[in-house]
């Protein structure tokens, strides 16, 4: 069995969306393609919260 750190906090595929202001089938994508680490609660998705944090970080590009 895998151990969390308590302070991890899970989201769901809508909070996640409202987060990066993208719909939910795009999140679906992004957990589909394997670019966006989740873990699947009976037939729904949660995402933690620190995993959408290093997607961020990783797919950061600067403008200008």
């Amino acid at each position: 069995m895998i151990q969390l750190p308590s302070t991890s906090r899970f989201l769901t595929v809508a909070e996640v969306a409202g987060q990066l202001r993208v719909s939910t089938m795009t999140v679906y994508r992004l957990i589909k393609a394997g670019h966006l680490a989740s873990v699947r609660v009976g037939k729904s998705y949660r995402v933690r919260e620190d995993d959408v944090d290093r997607y961020l970080a990783s797919t950061y590009t600067q403008a200008g």
